[in-house]
């Protein structure tokens, strides 16, 4: 341990002396720990803004998408309903929301306005990420409201005066009558000049007449057991409905396997072209540094010092330098890559930004580490072989 330390001091003091030159490395090392690891955390915040707009679309994994459909056309929902209800109970499915949509009137202050209702069940928001700006998502208490609950984008919240959640204000919906509703929630915006639109209960859709005719169920289930419970839930759907077309195929993006592999890989091709260049600068700089401390080095033997230490002296001094310089790499990137602005032009929309991948700060030191020993290697190798009379013809 003590002849550690010492190796890392003497390192140290080296650097120190020889400051000109190993700035210059330093700065190669730096720069290409940053690019590496900077580039690996934008990797990682892309892939999660793909990852929530896929998931916004199809479901997370794995999403069953039901479909049912008679001769007539689809089922309406007080069939499809308890049957799916019943479904439910049996394979013991906690994440199940019909999906319907229809045309809803509502009294915004310049006058009614028809816009388009989506009828989901509570357990949408988890199934199709969807999260609220302002108030919260439809809870299983909101079933028993006399006023029906209904959650409105942000688009038809500004419509409407953006009114503080706090004191539940109401709005008229005209809809086979005029009825009163509470606004619960505020939906966020898929997109900036989305259309006003609003979200309702599948019990409040049926009361109102709204998505009567059910386009689809989600259901969200274990990866592993998706192609089984999809297997099961088409033979028993079938056999409740004789003579009806039932699909159930998954919806969510993984599948066909993770489409968001090979970004990964092209990511992790970028970081080690990144790396390679790096490690050839600083070996150079390294290679330079120890030709020119040819003279130093041959009178460090005359004064009784050993090829292993020589060696390792040169290697700790490669070794400390990168270390200093991932580091400095590492934080610069860290800072780039959470920059909001950064953030917001990777994956627009996205609710909350994942945190720097604590893998790819590992893998920007791990790398600065590595290039410090095989750039110190090779030197290393040079220095051990210098003899005394090689410092007197210098």
């Amino acid at each position: 341990m003590t002849s550690l330390l010492a190796a890392i001091l003497e390192a140290w003091h080296e650097l120190r002396v020889h400051k000109v030159r190993v700035l210059l490395s330093l700065i190669g090392v730096a720069a290409s720990v940053a690019a590496l690891t900077g580039v690996l955390g934008m990797g990682d915040v892309v892939r999660e803004g793909m990852k929530d707009q896929a998931e916004r679309t199809g479901g997370r994994g794995a999403t069953l998408g039901v479909n049912l459909y008679a001769e007539s056309g689809q089922i309406p929902a007080s069939q499809s309903d308890p049957l799916m209800k019943k479904m439910a109970e049996r394979y013991r499915l906690d994440k199940v929301s019909r999906i319907s949509r229809g045309e809803v009137g509502v009294q915004f202050p310049r006058g009614v306005q028809s816009i388009t209702a989506t009828v989901v069940d509570p357990a949408y928001a988890s199934i199709l990420r969807t999260s609220v700006a302002q108030g919260r998502w439809f809870r299983d208490d909101d079933a028993r409201r006399l006023a029906p609950a209904v959650i409105v984008n942000e688009s038809a919240w500004r419509e409407l005066g953006s009114p503080s959640l706090t004191r539940q204000p109401g709005v008229l919906l005209y809809q086979n009558g005029v009825h009163s509703a509470v606004i619960v929630g505020v939906a966020r915006s898929q997109w900036p000049e989305e259309p006003p639109s609003a979200y309702l209960l599948s019990g409040d859709g049926k009361r109102l007449g709204v998505g009567e005719v059910t386009s689809e169920y989600r259901v969200w289930v274990d990866p592993a057991q998706a192609d089984q419970l999809r297997q099961a839930l088409e033979t028993d759907l079938g056999a409740q409905l004789p003579g009806a077309s039932v699909g159930v195929n998954r919806m969510d993006y993984l599948a066909y396997g993770d489409p968001l592999a090979s970004l990964q890989w092209a990511v992790a091709g970028v970081a080690g072209v990144i790396l390679l260049l790096g490690a050839l600068g600083m070996l150079t700089v390294a290679l330079v540094t120890v030709k020119y401390r040819v003279r130093e080095i041959g009178i460090r033997r005359s004064f009784g010092a050993t090829s292993s230490r020589i060696f390792v002296g040169v290697m700790m001094e490669s070794l400390v330098a990168t270390a200093v310089a991932g580091l400095l790499g590492v934080m610069l990137a860290v800072a780039v890559v959470k920059n909001p602005w950064v953030e917001s032009h990777l994956a627009p929309g996205l609710d909350a930004y994942p945190p720097f991948p604590l893998g790819a700060a590992l893998i920007g030191m791990g790398a600065a580490i590595v290039v410090g020993a095989l750039a110190g290697a090779i030197p290393a190798l040079i220095a051990i072989r210098v003899k005394v009379i090689d410092a007197i013809r210098f």
